[in-house]
């Protein structure tokens, strides 16, 4: 997997503004915040998140990946405001479950998720290299 961050541009920060990988791409359905039996355990933007994170990470090793081999990610969230106001909380979050690998991603603010409680969703793709 090759980071692509065009020269004379600003460095990216928890994020990269390009990947060029090969292999196996596993594409990896919008996850939220509830464990893998549908239960919500909290309503917090930051638990909500690590847990959608935990959730695209099982997923991946069902495909003998990891979150190394993450290449984007989009995340959808319902309220930008509750997202910025929680950067910090989040990087750590981020850390502990992806570790410091940042693909290219994209954040987008909807007007709501499919589950009421969802404050965040998140989808993946990942490619596990030949």
């Amino acid at each position: 997997m090759e980071f692509l961050h065009p020269k004379g541009w600003k460095k990216a920060s928890g994020f990269s503004n390009g990947v060029a990988a090969r292999g196996t791409v596993i594409f990896v359905a919008g996850q939220i915040g509830w464990d893998g039996q549908c239960v919500f355990h909290s309503d917090d933007f930051v638990a909500q998140a690590e847990q959608a994170l935990r959730n695209i990470v099982d997923v991946l090793a069902e495909a003998g990946a990891g979150p190394e081999h993450i290449a984007r990610m989009t995340w959808y969230v319902v309220d930008k405001q509750e997202y910025l106001a929680s950067l910090a909380g989040l990087g750590e979050a981020y850390k502990r479950v992806i570790g410091r690998h940042f693909p290219a991603m994209a954040l987008v603010q909807v007007v709501a998720l499919v589950e009421d409680r969802a404050r965040v969703e998140i989808e993946a793709t990942a490619v596990l290299g030949d």
